[in-house]
């Protein structure tokens, strides 16, 4: 029996182990960082979203798909704390004359945007 074959039927190359032909599959070389939404969301397509996780990782597409969510995921969440901080009057003026107080009110927006990015992306 060969070492090697071939299946026109569906393009693969099969390779003997033992008594049987193993697909020769490979994923492809894509070394983009995830960062911590793209973790997320990994968790919660693997659970949830077995369907879209399967398909992506089958693919070869499941890194840049998640470097894309987290790259998102990030710029959204900047937008929101700036937006929600000028709305609130949270100002460098304020960090200057009450340090606490800002840190205070930066948390408590940093905490809420998170909770938004959270819902519109990551477990959506």
């Amino acid at each position: 029996m060969e070492q090697f074959i071939y299946d026109e039927s569906n393009g693969l190359w099969y390779e003997r182990q033992g008594d049987y032909y193993i697909p020769c599959l490979s994923l492809p070389e894509d070394n983009q960082p995830i960062g911590p939404w793209g973790q997320r969301h990994l968790r919660y397509i693997k659970e949830y979203r077995k369907g879209l996780y399967t398909s992506l990782l089958l693919s070869g597409k499941l890194n840049s798909y998640l470097a894309d969510v987290d790259r998102q995921a990030q710029e959204q969440l900047d937008i929101i704390i700036r937006q929600m901080a000028q709305a609130e009057g949270v100002t460098e003026a304020l960090k200057a004359e009450n340090q606490m107080e800002w840190v205070g009110k930066m948390n408590n927006i940093r905490d809420r945007a998170m909770e938004v990015v959270n819902n519109d992306l990551i477990y959506a």
